[in-house]
């Protein structure tokens, strides 16, 4: 016992006696000093005590796509961990091929009484959805927010990266390393977030290259699937029509494009730069590490949880768009021009 108050309180930064009054759920404790020794214990791994566990405020569910994207079990994290500060239960349903809907998903979660439920790039990303779903959820008395992917056709708080800022970042980086030639790999044109990319890249390519929009959108995007094999598969084509760069919107399809690269006998970065998107957990530690624009998971994930509790609590957001910055994060994936190296 002694050397498990000496470790909490090492965590907490506070005292072992403070530690043993809030064991003890004696008073005089500060709240915060409070919920940092309950975290200390969280961290290391320590039960809770009976008296000190915090009861349920209720059952909020998350629906997602998948979870082996890595960028997904991450954002869950992040809203579980948010959810569970505020009292909350999180009930996690992920959408698997041949297995349960997004509606059969939402429904399970409504007949469970959930307070409400964030879904993460769901149907209203699909431009050819039915929104419909979401006004009947609504009727049901049943708050929502929705995280990736923005419909005018939904009256509900949205939180989304900046897609068409993401692509100016990635552009720019690889224009200043001297690449005239830079394809885009994403997924199917159907998405919002990937017509907001295609239109941020052929803006940036337009503006800083000179490369009228439609040559651009012709010769320089390939659509494919949001998967390592998608991304190999798009790589392929673009590096085939010269190109000696390629931005990827996701970390999975930017590796498959190195993979690609490979299987040319290429080296990246020296005969092409890639850069990925999300900046998803263990990407800075492949071969190369990769230069990714990062997604602010975090803000994302928390204004999804503060936003759904202000509908729960009666007091909804604005219903409509929070869009949020994303970040460059350059690593070992991207390099000068193979042209620009000659030149120099």
């Amino acid at each position: 016992m002694t050397t498990r108050l000496a470790d909490i309180a090492a965590q907490a930064g506070v005292s072992e006696a403070t530690v043993s009054r809030v064991l003890n759920g004696k008073p005089g404790v500060a709240a915060t000093t409070r919920q940092s020794v309950l975290a200390a214990l969280d961290v290391l791994g320590y039960e809770r005590p009976v008296r000190l566990r915090q009861r349920s405020e209720g059952l909020v569910g998350l629906i997602t796509p998948e979870l082996e994207n890595p960028i997904f079990p991450a954002l869950a994290q992040v809203i579980g961990q948010a959810l569970t500060r505020q009292g909350y239960t999180p009930v996690l349903a992920t959408q698997t091929p041949g297995g349960s809907t997004e509606d059969e998903l939402t429904e399970m979660l409504v007949d469970r009484g959930v307070a409400g439920i964030i879904y993460v790039s769901g149907l209203h990303a699909d431009t050819t959805a039915d929104m419909q779903r979401y006004d009947r959820l609504r009727a049901q008395g049943v708050p929502y927010v929705l995280v990736d992917g923005f419909s005018p056709k939904v009256e509900a708080p949205f939180i989304s990266p900046d897609d068409r800022a993401a692509m100016t970042l990635a552009v720019t980086h690889l224009v200043s390393l001297g690449h005239t030639r830079i394809g885009l790999a994403l997924g199917p044109k159907r998405f919002v977030p990937v017509q907001r990319k295609i239109e941020g890249f052929v803006r940036a390519v337009q503006e800083q290259l000179g490369m009228p929009a439609e040559r651009v959108e012709t010769e320089l995007v390939q659509h494919s699937l949001y998967t390592l094999e998608g991304g190999q598969a798009a790589a392929t084509a673009l590096i085939d029509r010269d190109c000696t760069a390629v931005v990827c919107a996701s970390d999975m399809m930017a590796l498959g494009a190195i993979r690609a690269a490979r299987q040319r006998g290429l080296e990246v970065p020296r005969d092409v730069s890639v850069v990925g998107f999300d900046d998803s957990p263990l990407i800075a530690f492949t071969d190369p590490p990769l230069t990714t624009v990062r997604k602010p998971v975090p803000a994302m994930g928390q204004a999804a949880v503060r936003t759904l509790l202000e509908e729960i609590g009666g007091t909804p957001a604005p219903h409509s768009e929070f869009v949020f910055m994303p970040e460059l994060v350059v690593r070992g994936s991207t390099a000068s021009a193979p042209h620009a190296l000659r030149a120099s």
